[in-house]
């Protein structure tokens, strides 16, 4: 893995970046930072979940439609994929310039679905896909944030290592980072 460290240096791969990853817990602001950059690089934008994983009723794509979906979406030249789901890292990774793992505290991350579900309950957010309207979150979801770093970013690690141990990873440790990150990248262009 290639850890990136500095924010300017960060700044300066994601402004000349054609393929980029952002990973992270939910609630970790992956999407508000995605459509942000991928506005202002004037990359396509893909969700995982509205793009890939899910169609109308929370239903999960068939797991071959998902992967050859994906393909689609990897081959092309210039985008921003918005997403986590490690298991398809051996699809992403080879191809990506530069990934920005939103690593932000479970307490934050819990705030952010919080304020997205008082936001949107009952409706679909544009980031998901049409007839998934945001539900109040469960257990099994709220368990799955709490326990991100303990369960998923060990496997986040094996799997950078596995993928794509030449692709640069930055860590966003907090909200006024990535508000930095990006101020930096717009400043850049």
């Amino acid at each position: 893995m290639v850890a990136i460290t500095d924010i300017k240096e960060a700044a300066s791969l994601v402004s000349k970046a054609s393929r980029i990853m952002v990973v992270g817990s939910s609630g970790a602001g992956k999407t508000t930072l995605s459509q942000a950059l991928a506005s202002h690089r004037n990359l396509e934008y893909f969700s995982i979940d509205r793009d890939v994983r899910w169609i109308s009723g929370w239903t999960q794509r068939e797991v071959g439609e998902q992967r050859r979906i994906l393909e689609d979406i990897v081959c092309r030249e210039r985008w921003l994929l918005d997403g986590s789901g490690p298991s398809t890292f051996e699809l992403r990774l080879p191809r990506t310039d530069i990934v920005i793992w939103m690593r932000l505290p479970r307490v934050t991350c819990l705030i952010g679905v919080a304020k997205r579900v008082a936001r949107n309950y009952g409706t679909v957010r544009p980031a998901m896909a049409a007839g998934c309207p945001e539900p109040l979150p469960n257990w099994d979801f709220l368990s799955y944030i709490w326990n991100f770093e303990k369960r998923h970013a060990p496997v986040f690690l094996r799997s950078f290592e596995l993928y794509g141990p030449q692709v640069p990873i930055f860590q966003v440790k907090s909200r006024a980072q990535a508000r930095e990150l990006l101020d930096l990248i717009i400043s850049a262009h």
